[in-house]
């Protein structure tokens, strides 16, 4: 069995666990490495056996989030909200016009953010997203001849906030970032891959695991 596999199977059932033990560096530039102990709970001796130790290598490191400690999760995944930023291209929102309801359109706004990231983002940590030149009451109730800015931000969160602002009578244009590309200039993908480990989380290029002490 693959050691990626055999990882995950270890933890594999209502009473297995992993440790992470500790993050550190790795032997390469933005390389992270993270050593795991999997474990399962043994009801005769009251406590958790120990299964097997593991070192993940994370490759082409673009984020990561992570507290040493128990876990009951690991997951690689290819798809998540947390991958939007890196994956898929800026879009510039602009509107024209001025919502009927200014706290609705404020409101809807606000909401649409918090349910795309739901506990993985909020606004003060990725303030780039949107317009934060002045508050977003003043924002939409701005008087304007030409388009406002509403932000800057992945496609998938700006299609949902076209949609919002349509919805509130505004006329909304989004206009993708013409230098993105998923590959280098050598054809490579760009496309990061999540792993996360409960609410801890590392975004890379590719993760490759080892399992220690193998016979």
């Amino acid at each position: 069995m693959p050691d990626r596999a055999k990882l995950l199977d270890d933890l594999d059932g209502l009473k297995k666990y992993g440790v992470l033990l500790a993050v550190q560096m790795g032997g390469v530039p933005n390389e992270i490495q993270l050593l795991f102990e999997t474990a399962e709970f043994d009801e005769a001796a009251g406590g958790l056996r120990r299964l097997n130790n593991y070192v993940l290598r994370c490759l082409g490191v673009r984020e990561h989030k992570a507290s040493v400690g128990l876990f009951g999760r690991l997951t690689f995944m290819d798809e998540h909200p947390l991958l939007h930023h890196h994956n898929t291209p800026r879009v510039a929102v602009t509107f024209e016009g001025v919502p009927a309801d200014l706290n609705e359109a404020a409101l809807d706004i606000l909401q649409t953010y918090a349910s795309t990231y739901t506990l993985w983002r909020n606004m003060m940590e990725m303030g780039g997203d949107l317009n934060n030149t002045m508050p977003l009451i003043e924002l939409l109730g701005k008087q304007s001849e030409g388009a406002k800015m509403l932000g800057v931000m992945p496609r998938p969160l700006a299609e949902r906030m076209g949609k919002v602002l349509e919805h509130h009578g505004l006329a909304v244009e989004l206009t993708q970032d013409p230098e993105w590309s998923d590959t280098d200039e050598h054809g490579r993908s760009k496309l990061s891959k999540l792993l996360l480990i409960d609410q801890s989380f590392v975004i890379a290029l590719d993760f490759s695991v080892e399992q220690l002490g193998k016979k």
